[in-house]
């Protein structure tokens, strides 16, 4: 006597069963995946003329308390020369490498370690506020920074934005412009 073990009602049809289950478990993973990817972007890069600013948009960077922000020249091969930060009571900076630093009214580039720069790298970090007499409070700043590379200087400027939370990004990565192209920022008159 053969049994029957087949209840009605208690199988799922297979034909419909699979695919829907792998369907949902698929954008289950694409939503997963997708979300770590954005919430993990490490890096933000933009050409030497973009961040120059030569396409007509000052190009920004995100600065907030959980974390700092790295402004790499690096991959342009560019060495910094001279830093300004126009609002210094909410951002500190640090450099990878000795920086031309000089205070008064006379700047000399000749002094031993203006001659000697050789920063790549300028690591922004949001600070609580310092009360600096006679700095006005703004919801920004800009910052200047000056390279020197393939006996060329040039002039970046980015506006630096202050966050709270947790930037998408750590750090903003300056590519030289493409080779033997037409730079992709300049715009034609």
């Amino acid at each position: 006597m053969k049994k029957n073990t087949k209840l009605s009602g208690n199988t799922l049809n297979n034909s419909y069963f699979l695919p829907i289950a792998s369907l949902i478990f698929s954008v289950a993973m694409l939503l997963v995946v997708g979300r770590a990817v954005a919430n993990n972007a490490v890096l933000r890069s933009m050409f030497s003329c973009q961040a120059q600013g030569l396409g007509g948009v000052i190009p920004t960077i995100d600065v907030s308390y959980q974390q700092g922000t790295n402004l790499s020249f690096i991959q342009a091969g560019e060495v910094i020369k001279k830093v300004w930060l126009n609002d210094p009571s909410q951002v500190i900076m640090d450099f990878d490498g000795p920086v031309c630093m000089q205070f008064g009214a006379t700047p000399n580039t000749n002094t031993e370690d203006c001659k000697n720069s050789a920063a790549n790298v300028i690591q922004l970090r949001r600070i609580k506020k310092l009360n600096i007499p006679g700095l006005p409070t703004t919801s920004n700043t800009l910052l200047t920074v000056v390279t020197e590379g393939q006996g060329k200087n040039k002039l970046y400027t980015f506006r630096v934005l202050y966050g709270t939370g947790s930037p998408d990004y750590h750090t903003l990565a300056i590519f030289p412009d493409p080779a033997g192209k037409e730079a992709p920022c300049i715009i034609q008159r």
